[in-house]
């Protein structure tokens, strides 16, 4: 009977342990946005409150005498916008672009600050 009550009582600790890991609040946000075509120089990211904008400008190459018959991607101007679901530290968030792929990570605060402009590393261009 002693056995079968150590197994409950594991069973029961390793379950408590589990909802503990569930409601940790993660130690930091991370988002990625695909933006094939867009010159990093030309893109904004800005975190203020529990928003993160997104935006810049993927411009159409220039081609001359070309006539395009189709095109899969859109040009011209663009911001996105994605809600947070945690306070986080704007003035450490960084963010970085690699082959098409921009990459915003924001540490987790309990406290909230002003609007903050992230700078974007460059790891790679083309691809």
């Amino acid at each position: 009977m002693a056995r079968g009550r150590r197994e409950i009582d594991q069973l029961h600790d390793e379950i408590q342990e589990l909802f503990a890991e569930l409601w940790q609040v993660p130690p930091c946000l991370a988002i990625v946005v695909e933006l094939p075509g867009v010159d990093p120089d030309a893109v904004q990211v800005v975190v203020s409150d529990r928003t993160l904008v997104i935006a810049g400008e993927r411009r159409r190459p220039r081609i001359d005498g070309q006539v395009w018959q189709q095109l899969e991607i859109e040009y011209g101007p663009f911001q996105r916008r994605f809600q947070l679901p945690e306070d986080v530290d704007p003035g450490e968030a960084t963010a970085e672009y690699d082959r098409g792929l921009l990459t915003i990570t924001m540490p987790v605060v309990d406290r909230r600050s002003g609007p903050v402009q992230v700078p974007i590393e460059i790891k790679a261009r083309g691809g």
